[in-house]
């Protein structure tokens, strides 16, 4: 089962199906995609983030974007998503009404792998069914329904996710600083590499960000930058076909041989060494 809707005019996409590991090629757009991967089945699922293996358990959602390369060939299931484009629902205009973004989509932590609870698989089924049904009605307003559709499961998913992965210490004022870091690394890594440089962004002082962080996880703010600028050395080169030189400059560097260096601080391989060895195990 494939759906999908299109606007030509705008470059808009909203697709859904049952097997993206069928499908995944077969939509009118296929790049800039956000997803979100639901294990419908009673059996667990493999799949690769980033050359990561990670195993979504019956009933659990994992949130993607275009920036994370993934991988199906492990897959042996059918695997549910849905896909959509910043032309058709953006998150950071839409950040208002949905506060998802930096915990469902564009964080810069650990991957957001939710699982539904027991008391609440009857209404993501009714909403899979919804879905189908709204699929199945062509008219003028079949765009405004989807993206209605769309965003009520954005906030179910961002609610269980603030329920299950933020400590219950933080309030949701403290949340908010958190998602916003996240997203404001994933924008200025390249170019921010101190905690002020946020901190500065955000208003608040730097040792409130430390305090902060150390009571949402064991990761400090430094350590959160510097592994996201080292996840994206990682996928350059290990998905394009630049240099070690031309990455190190793209990634800010302005010494290839200081981009070894922190590379090797970081994954314990040296640039070269990383794109000989193929795929490390998480």
């Amino acid at each position: 089962m494939k759906f999908e809707f299109h606007d030509k005019k705008i470059g808009s996409l909203f697709a859904f199906t049952d097997d993206i590991r069928k499908n995944e090629k077969q939509f009118s757009v296929n790049s800039g995609n956000i997803t979100v991967l639901w294990n419908r089945n009673k059996n667990a699922i493999l799949l690769e983030v980033d050359e990561m293996t990670i195993s979504l358990l019956p009933n659990q959602l994992l949130t993607t974007t275009y920036l994370q390369h993934i991988s199906f060939e492990k897959t042996n299931f059918p695997l549910t998503a849905f896909l959509f484009n910043r032309e058709f629902y953006c998150i950071s205009d839409h950040d208002s009404e949905v506060s998802c973004n930096g915990i469902l989509f564009f964080g810069t932590q650990d991957l957001p792998i939710i699982t539904i609870p027991k008391d609440q698989e009857r209404k993501f089924n009714t909403l899979y069914e919804v879905f189908e049904d709204e699929f199945k009605t062509p008219d003028k307003i079949q765009g405004d329904m989807l993206q209605m559709l769309l965003k009520r499961l954005i906030i179910i998913c961002t609610r269980l996710a603030k329920e299950q992965l933020i400590v219950k210490k933080l309030d949701n004022e403290q949340i908010d600083v958190v998602r916003k870091f996240n997203v404001l690394v994933d924008t200025h890594y390249k170019s921010k590499r101190k905690v002020s440089d946020y901190a500065d962004l955000l208003f608040k002082s730097p040792k409130t960000l430390s305090n902060l962080f150390a009571l949402y996880n064991q990761k400090s703010p430094q350590q959160i930058i510097l592994e996201r600028l080292a996840l994206e050395a990682k996928r350059l080169i290990r998905f394009s076909n630049k240099q070690n030189q031309e990455i190190a400059y793209e990634l800010g560097f302005n010494d290839p041989a200081h981009f070894s260096r922190f590379f090797k601080k970081m994954t314990n391989y040296s640039p070269t060494q990383y794109r000989e060895i193929g795929p490390i195990s998480a």
